[in-house]
């Protein structure tokens, strides 16, 4: 394989175009996934070490003296990290995925573009937010409590993966019902 070979042509490239940002924050969030095992299978201890700290400096009325609950807290956070971790590396594939499917279907650049964009921000950011919520419920006492301060990255990032997606199936059922102009007539 020459360097020439592995560079698009005009013709795709242009066609990519409007999906390429999308595309862009979806690799990223693969790659944000891909780090949070890398660290995280090389430093867990670390992390949970940090964490503990974390929930040590909290005042001292967020726990109440209750080492039950600040090892529920703890575990429940370490939790929520992982869930990051996997919820980048699924995330980032359906929106490659689906963004692949909106450019089969040949919707006009501006549809593409905006539902690629949806899927990618989508996905870097209620991966994020899992990252995030994790770290901060040991100060805060409470995983509820640090899901509820991050609902402003939650509830968009969520909100854009879903409406991304439904408008792709929407797409596609629209695709599917209408009939081709060089399809025979039902009998």
């Amino acid at each position: 394989m020459t360097l020439s070979s592995a560079v698009p042509s005009p013709a795709a490239t242009g066609a990519l175009r409007a999906v390429l940002p999308g595309l862009l924050l979806a690799v990223f969030t693969l790659l944000f996934g891909f780090g949070l095992g890398v660290v995280f299978g090389l430093n867990e201890e670390w992390i949970k070490s940090r964490l503990a700290a974390s929930a040590a400096a909290a005042p001292a009325s967020v726990y109440g003296g209750d080492a039950a609950e600040i090892k529920a807290v703890l575990s429940k956070s370490w939790t929520y990290m992982q869930r990051a971790h996997l919820h980048a590396g699924s995330l980032g594939t359906a929106a490659i995925a689906l963004t692949g499917v909106v450019l089969l279907l040949g919707v006009r650049p501006i549809v593409q573009r905006a539902i690629s964009l949806g899927l990618g921000a989508g996905g870097l950011g209620y991966s994020v937010f899992w990252v995030w919520a994790g770290a901060r419920a040991p100060g805060l006492g409470s995983t509820g409590a640090a899901k509820e301060s991050l609902s402003w990255l939650a509830i968009p990032s969520s909100g854009l993966i879903v409406a991304s997606t439904v408008a792709v199936a929407v797409l596609l059922i629209s695709a599917f019902l209408r009939k081709r102009p060089d399809e025979p007539e039902a009998r």
